[in-house]
Formats: structure tokens, C-alpha cells, sequence
């Protein structure tokens, strides 16, 4: 196993930019990308539908951060909640820059024993809450009038198969073609739409919810021999927000060194 380097200092390239970011609290990408950010120079929006999680992390940033740090609770799920997510970063801030849609939702279930309600709570949760925030985002940025970037979290299983994952694959799929459609749609606007694919980023949460058993086959089948940190997957968020990827959009980035 090849362990992973140090995180890089930041460089401020989301200097003076605001960021609004979804499950952002505890652990995970979302929280990792938050950070991130900060170190870049962004002032950040975060949230997450676990209230107390949401106010630790709020609390723990704001040492290190001060006011530019913010907070909301949000389910994506609930198309009200994510008008006012956008509405009060945009209040707060004064504007908004770059959307990461992070929020997402797992399972593991074949096909023969999946349920509609099964389904429908990962689809809701992983597409539709991503088309949710995207589109109060792309409203707000179009109003705005001076471009903007949203980063959508897809995953390599939006190209890829694994037994069990039928639901979350397609919803990941779908977040790419989201990705691809929406980018079109406001590339006139000077707003980019980009994601990133990660393969396995590992983190307490994942590990709680997912046997031991197959993160290391997962792990195995990495270039590396491990798995990603999040903030590896964080960085590559960091880019395609920044001006470094202005002339991209439409584009879904593999983070990973999987191989077959």
C-alpha cells in the first residue's frame, strides 16, 4: 500500500469566492471539501439534515475561520429547505459562487429484493436532491448575473457495476448526465457544471455503514492499495470550482486508481 501524502497548503484559489456545500457536517467529502475551501479562501455555507452534527462542525470551523464560516440545516429532499439553503447563504454572503452538491445516499440491495421504497429514497436523496439544489443554485448564479460553478459528487459506479448497488449506481448515473444537460443549459450564462467520480474514499461514516470485508476488496483493487482520503476527492472539488477549470464544464472527473 502506497499511504497518502500530506494535504497541500493552501494557495487561495477560491479567494473571495462563496462556497455552499450539502452534508457538509461530520466526516466525509462534504466536510473535507469545507475545509478545503477555507484554506483556499472561500467563505463557506455549510449543511447537513443532522441539526447537532451540523452545529459541532459549524462550532469547530468558526475557531479556526470566524465569520466565515455559516450554517444551515438542510434535507434536500425538501424543495423548500433548499430554496432558503440558497436564499440565506446568498444573504448572508451577499452572493453565491460555487454550489458542491455532496449530499447522497447509499444502500446495498439486489434487485430481486429492492423495494420501490428502497428506490425511490436513494434516487430522491442522490439525483433529485442534487437537481434541487442545482437548480436553486443556477437561479440564484443567473440572477447574479457574473458566472458561477456548481460541482456535482457522482461516483465511478455511475460507469461501473457492483452487485447490489442498482439504485445508487443509477442515481450517480444520473447526476453525470445531470451534470452534462444543466452545463449546456447555462454555459451562456458563464456558469460552468462539472463533477467529480470518486472510487473509494474512506472515512468513519462508510466504515460504520459498509463490512469490513469489502472496503478492503475495494481498497485491493486500487492502484495504490488503499483508499482515497476525502480530501483527495476535496482538491479536485477545489479545481473544477476554481478559475483554474474555466474552460471546463459538462465534464465528470474520475477520482480514482481503480483498475478492472
Amino acid at each position: 500500500m502506497i499511504p497518502p501524502p500530506a494535504a497541500p497548503a493552501g494557495r487561495d484559489l477560491l479567494a473571495g469566492k462563496v462556497v455552499v456545500i450539502t452534508a457538509a457536517a461530520g466526516t466525509g467529502i462534504g466536510s473535507a471539501t469545507a475545509r478545503r475551501c477555507l484554506a483556499e479562501g472561500a467563505s463557506v455555507a455549510i449543511s447537513d439534515q443532522h441539526a447537532r452534527r451540523l452545529a459541532a462542525a459549524q462550532q469547530e470551523l468558526a475557531v479556526q475561520f470566524g465569520d466565515r464560516v455559516w450554517s444551515a440545516c438542510c434535507d434536500v429532499t425538501d424543495e423548500e429547505q433548499v430554496a432558503a439553503l440558497v436564499a440565506g447563504a446568498a444573504e448572508r454572503f451577499g452572493r453565491i459562487d460555487v454550489m458542491v452538491n455532496n449530499a447522497g445516499l447509499g444502500g446495498t440491495s439486489s434487485v430481486l429484493e429492492m423495494t420501490d421504497e428502497q428506490w425511490l429514497r436513494v434516487v430522491d436523496v442522490t439525483l433529485t436532491g442534487t437537481f434541487r439544489c442545482t437548480r436553486a443554485a443556477l437561479r440564484q448564479m443567473v440572477a447574479q448575473g457574473h458566472g458561477g460553478a456548481v460541482v456535482n459528487n457522482a461516483s465511478v459506479l455511475g460507469w461501473r457495476a457492483q452487485p447490489g448497488q442498482a439504485h445508487y449506481a443509477a442515481a450517480k448515473a444520473g447526476v453525470m448526465a445531470l451534470t452534462r444537460c444543466a452545463a449546456l443549459d447555462v454555459a451562456e450564462h458563464g456558469i460552468r457544471v462539472n463533477a467529480v467520480a470518486p472510487s473509494l474514499a474512506t472515512h468513519p461514516f462508510l466504515a460504520r455503514v459498509t463490512s469490513e470485508d469489502l472496503l478492503a476488496d475495494l481498497a485491493r483493487r486500487e492502484a495504490f492499495g488503499r483508499a482515497a482520503d476525502p480530501w483527495e476527492v476535496a482538491t479536485v472539488i477545489v479545481f473544477l470550482a476554481s478559475d483554474y477549470a474555466s474552460y471546463l464544464t459538462g465534464e465528470v472527473i474520475s477520482v480514482s486508481s481503480q483498475h478492472p
